[in-house]
């Protein structure tokens, strides 16, 4: 039986992935995506955090055959490295060794590679092109040029991949109500940079085998946590770190309402983040020319529009980015999706439906431990109680691997699903809070035998994923 064709809106970085995955079952895919081919018009900056791809965006990559050719322009972060006011701090690793890391990659290297490769597999991309309305009875959309001239044209199974603005969902809601919610996390984010060490007036001496390009560690993500904000920095393959700044938008200082230029913000980083500032020599210039980004999770009951339409990705659960899960997420709904489309028999509701059954639990699960890491990073990491913890289940999970392994690594090394995590993650910090609590606080009092039986008795192994 011969798939139905694929109308694909949004060509960043679910919806070229998605497109690839379509074609290689078959499938005629058309993708039209408003912004200009960034192949040829260059991929705009200072809008976007830098990504961490993690094993459950790995698995789509590898599905599609293109794990290894993204690896190769990503770099490795081992853990997170933590830059305390008093100069203190260290790396806080993510797994237990090297097999258990994350990698930074370049938002717009990795769209154009994406784009490459939905084309190989015989993707048609129409670039500045935005869907301005859609007629889901008559199949039919209509699109808008760069000058705002509109046009009609045929449509197939239309597929959202269009983001958290989504045209689409736009449309959709348009002819039935989908439940959307917002909420705005009330702080927002500013990109600066720092560049390869040779651009540094005096750089920091660093070791041989190319690491000498960094200016600070390059295989981790760094935390500047001050409580209630934070810095962060991701590496990127020629040498430079993409920093992002993370404040409340509005309020009291510090905040972006009170930070406007980079005069004031750059007497607020000497003061909060010294080390960090003499690292971006083009603080003033990227800190008034860079917007303010929002942040906000977005919620829908339906995500669908019987068998007409589906949304994919922040389309239909935007999240903020501190798991470094949102595009890992939205990668792990291509292969879904895919699969689903590729089973129903031309069926598209039921293949929707089992859709939005499967991953929007997960979606759901994710978006609330998102939220629940921003804490941590900014407040929690240079925390006593939140390190006594990551230390007793760092002993609990080396003796007991099959009944113990920290949310983090659940969510960042496994194929367990989101809402699986977030619920083991629960029961597991309550059994970390009891045992602490027996022993004063302290990690070293705490008997590991003792703790391993009530562990036993209190959870069962973890499923394999």
């Amino acid at each position: 039986m011969s798939h139905p064709p694929i109308t694909l809106v949004g060509g960043g970085l679910v919806g070229a992935l998605l497109a690839r995955q379509l074609a290689g079952r078959g499938f005629a895919v058309d993708v039209f995506e408003k912004r200009p081919d960034p192949r040829t018009a260059g991929f705009a900056g200072g809008r976007s955090i830098n990504l961490a791809l993690a094993e459950r965006g790995l698995h789509a990559l590898r599905s599609a055959g293109l794990a290894d050719e993204v690896l190769r322009r990503a770099v490795m972060m081992r853990g997170r490295m933590v830059h305390a006011r008093d100069g203190g701090g260290g790396l806080q690793r993510y797994g237990v060794d090297d097999r258990e890391v994350i990698w930074s990659v370049s938002r717009g290297a990795l769209n154009m590679l994406l784009l490459d490769a939905a084309e190989a597999a015989g993707v048609r991309f129409h670039f500045g092109q935005a869907l301005a309305g859609a007629d889901f009875g008559r199949r039919r959309i209509r699109l808008a040029d760069e000058r705002g001239v509109e046009r009609e044209c045929d449509a197939g199974v239309l597929v959202g991949a269009d983001g958290a603005g989504s045209a689409l969902r736009a449309a959709m809601h348009a002819q039935a109500d989908l439940g959307e919610r917002t909420e705005w996390l009330g702080h927002g984010y500013k990109e600066l940079e720092i560049p390869p060490a040779r651009e540094l007036p005096a750089a920091p001496p660093r070791d041989g085998g190319g690491r000498e390009q960094f200016a600070i560690e390059p295989n981790a993500l760094h935390i500047w946590p001050r409580g209630g904000y934070m810095c962060i920095a991701l590496p990127n393959t020629e040498g430079s770190f993409t920093v992002t700044l993370f404040l409340p938008a509005q309020g009291p200082h510090p905040s972006f309402a009170s930070l406007p230029d980079a005069t004031a913000a750059a007497a607020f980083f000497r003061e909060e983040f010294t080390d960090l500032l003499p690292l971006i020599p083009r603080f003033a210039a990227d800190y008034d020319a860079h917007p303010v980004g929002t942040l906000a999770t977005l919620y829908l009951e339906r995500w669908h529009l019987d068998g007409h339409a589906v949304l994919v990705g922040d389309a239909a659960h935007a999240i903020v980015p501190f798991h470094g899960q949102g595009m890992n997420c939205g990668f792990e709904d291509t292969v879904a999706l895919a699969e689903l489309l590729a089973g129903c028999g031309g069926d598209t509701a039921g293949a929707f439906a089992e859709f939005q059954r499967i991953r929007q639990p997960n979606a759901d699960a994710i978006a609330r431990m998102a939220l629940e890491n921003y804490v941590e990073m900014r407040d929690s990491v240079a925390d006593p109680r939140y390190l006594a913890r990551r230390e007793l289940g760092l002993k609990l999970a080396e003796r007991e691997p099959r009944h113990f392994m920290a949310r983090y690594r659940m969510v960042t090394f496994t194929h367990l699903p989101y809402a699986y995590a977030l619920e083991r993650g629960r029961a597991q910090d309550a059994l970390l809070d009891r045992l602490l609590g027996e022993a004063g606080g302290d990690p070293a009092r705490v008997d590991l035998d003792a703790a391993v039986a009530q562990l036993r008795a209190a959870l069962p192994p973890l499923p394999h994923g």
